[in-house]
C-alpha cells in the first residue's frame, strides 16, 4: 500500500470517528442546529464545553464536557466581579489623595505635590480636570517644588505587557497600576485633508511630540485602514511612519505608549498649565511622608457602576485592578495545610504596609470560595480579566457561580452588568432582529483559541435558564453560530 494511500485510509477514519462522535452527542444532548453548525465550523464536540440548567435546577437539562478544564476568556470576570460584589459591597469607592509636603501659601506651594493612588479602575481625563480645579480652589496655583507620585499601594508588576501577544502597545495590554489614568490609552486621531494626514493626541500630552511621517494614499475603498502605520516611541516623540488610505475618513487607533508614570506626569502638567498653573520640578516616584498634610480626596464611581464597564464592554485592565483591589488593606496569612497547599484565614480589614499583588488577591478568592462551600479545583488564575492563556474554569463551576449569583443580595447589580442580547456591550450586534433580542444577559469571552459565553436567558415560556458554552479550539472564532443556535433553541423550545 503506498503512502498516499495509506495517509487517505487514516484521515477518512478520522472524519468517521468524529462524524459518530457529533451523533452520539446530537442523540443524548445537543440540539441538531448547534450539532451542524460546530460541523460546519470544523469544531470537534471534544472542544466545546455546555451547560444549561434552570436557575434553581438542581442538575442541568444539558451538560457536555461540562467538568473539563478550560479557558474560560472574557467570562473569568464573572467570578472576579461576583467575588469584588460581595467582598467590598457595591457601594465601595476608589480614593485619590493629594497632600502637599511644604508650606502652601498665596497659592504658592514652597515644597512637593504628592498625589497618592488607591488602585481606582476608572479615571481619566474629565475627572482628573475637575479635580485639579477643586486643587485651585483650594488655594494651589504654583508648585515651587516636584510633582511626587505615590504608587506604592499596589506591588510592581511585573508583568510584560508583551507576553500575551508580542504587542505591548496595544491598549488591552495596559498593566495594572494605582495611578491608572484614562487606561494608560493614548488616542491618535487621524484626519485625512489637502494631500496630507494630520494627527492629534487625545488626550494632549505635555512634553510629548509627534513625528508624522504618514503619506496618503488615494483609494476608493478602506480595508485594513491601520495595517500599514507603524507608531513607535523614540525619547519623547511618538513616531508615525506608512500609509493612510484617504477613503477611510477620520479614525482613532487607541495605543499603549508610555509608562504609567510617565503618561500621569504628561496629562497632568498639560491640563495644570491649561489651567494657568506651574510646575518647577521634576516628577518622581515616591512615598507620602508622615508630615505632608491632606489637601484633597477624588472618589471614583461606586463599584456596582465599575462592574458595568467591566462586564459589558469587557475592560480587562479594570478587571485586573478590580481583582488587585481585593487584597488592598488586608493581613494575609499563609497556613501550610497537611497536603503542601496554602490557605488563607483573614483577618478584618486593617491599614497594613504590605501592598495588593496578584499572588494575596488570588488567596483572598480562593479563601472566599471555599467559604462559599465550593470546590474548584481546576481553577487557574493569572489576573482575573481573563486575557490569558493559562487561566481555567470549567463550564460545571462557571454554571455554578451563576446559580449562586441568584441567591446574593447583589444578583440584580451583576444581571444589570452583563451586555444584553442585540441591544448593548459586546451583544450589542448578535441576535438585533429576532425573538431572542433583550432576553438574554451574557457575558462573552474572545482570544484567539477560545470563544466563549455564560449568563442568564429567559425563554418564551417564562423560564430562567443558565447558558455556558465555551469552544477551545483553533476554529473557536467561527463559533459565534453554534453558539447562537443554541441560544435561539433554548429560548423558542423551553
Amino acid at each position: 500500500m503506498s503512502t498516499i494511500n495509506s495517509l487517505i485510509i487514516k484521515a477518512g477514519c478520522a472524519l468517521l470517528a468524529a462524524l459518530l462522535t457529533f451523533t452520539s452527542a446530537q442523540a443524548e444532548d445537543l440540539p441538531a442546529s448547534v450539532i451542524d453548525a460546530l460541523r460546519k465550523a470544523r469544531i470537534p464536540l471534544g472542544s466545546v464545553g455546555i451547560v444549561v440548567r434552570e436557575i434553581h435546577a438542581p442538575a442541568p437539562l444539558i451538560q457536555v464536557n461540562a467538568k473539563q478544564s478550560m479557558n474560560p476568556a472574557s467570562t473569568m470576570k464573572l467570578l472576579t466581579t461576583y467575588a469584588a460584589l460581595e467582598m467590598l459591597g457595591p457601594a465601595y469607592t476608589w480614593k485619590t489623595e493629594a497632600y502637599v509636603d511644604g508650606q502652601l501659601e498665596n497659592g504658592i506651594l514652597r515644597g512637593n505635590l504628592i498625589i497618592k493612588g488607591y488602585g481606582n479602575p476608572k479615571i481619566n481625563s474629565e475627572h482628573l480636570w475637575l479635580w485639579l480645579r477643586e486643587l485651585r480652589n483650594r488655594g494651589l496655583r504654583e508648585i515651587h517644588g516636584d510633582l511626587i507620585l505615590d504608587r506604592s499601594v499596589f506591588a510592581t508588576q511585573e508583568a510584560d505587557p508583551a507576553a500575551f501577544d508580542n504587542d505591548p502597545g496595544r491598549a488591552y495590554n495596559v498593566v495594572p497600576d494605582a495611578l491608572l489614568l484614562n487606561f494608560n490609552a493614548i488616542r491618535l486621531r487621524f484626519v485625512p485633508g489637502n494631500g496630507t494626514v494630520n494627527v492629534f493626541t487625545e488626550p494632549s500630552l505635555a512634553g510629548i511630540t509627534i513625528d508624522n511621517r504618514l503619506t496618503l494614499k488615494k483609494q476608493n475603498f478602506c480595508a485594513n485602514w491601520d495595517g500599514n502605520i507603524g507608531v513607535q516611541l523614540v525619547g519623547d516623540v511618538i513616531r508615525l511612519q506608512g500609509t493612510y488610505l484617504s477613503a477611510c475618513g477620520e479614525r482613532d487607533k487607541p495605543v499603549n505608549l508610555l509608562s504609567h508614570a510617565r503618561y500621569f506626569d504628561a496629562v497632568f502638567r498639560s491640563l495644570w498649565q491649561e489651567m494657568g498653573g506651574t510646575v518647577r520640578g521634576a516628577t518622581r516616584d515616591g512615598i507620602t511622608p508622615a508630615s505632608a498634610m491632606l489637601l484633597s480626596t477624588h472618589y471614583s464611581q461606586p463599584l456596582s457602576e465599575i462592574i458595568r464597564d467591566i462586564n459589558k464592554f469587557s475592560n480587562n485592565v479594570m478587571a485586573r485592578q478590580l481583582l488587585l483591589s481585593l487584597s488592598l488593606n488586608k493581613e494575609i496569612p499563609l497556613i501550610n495545610t497537611p497536603s503542601g497547599s496554602m490557605q488563607a484565614d483573614l483577618l478584618l480589614p486593617g491599614i497594613s504596609a504590605t501592598p495588593a499583588s496578584v499572588e494575596r488577591s488570588e488567596i483572598v478568592l480562593r479563601n472566599w470560595i471555599a467559604q462559599k462551600g465550593f470546590d474548584f479545583p481546576e481553577l487557574v488564575l493569572e489576573n482575573g480579566a481573563g486575557l490569558s492563556r493559562k487561566e481555567r474554569l470549567s463550564p460545571y463551576n462557571l454554571s455554578l457561580l451563576l446559580q449562586d449569583i441568584q441567591l446574593s443580595p447583589f444578583s440584580a447589580e451583576i444581571e444589570a452588568s452583563l451586555p444584553i442580547v442585540g441591544v448593548d456591550g459586546t451583544m450589542k450586534k448578535r441576535h438585533d432582529n429576532c425573538t431572542v433580542t433583550a432576553h438574554a444577559h451574557l457575558k462573552t469571552g474572545s482570544l484567539e483559541g477560545v470563544k466563549s459565553i455564560a449568563g442568564y436567558l429567559q425563554s418564551s415560556s417564562g423560564k430562567q435558564w443558565i447558558l455556558v458554552f465555551i469552544i477551545n479550539h483553533p476554529n473557536a472564532s467561527m463559533g459565534n453560530q453554534a453558539q447562537d443556535e443554541l441560544i435561539e433553541w433554548l429560548e423558542q423550545t423551553h
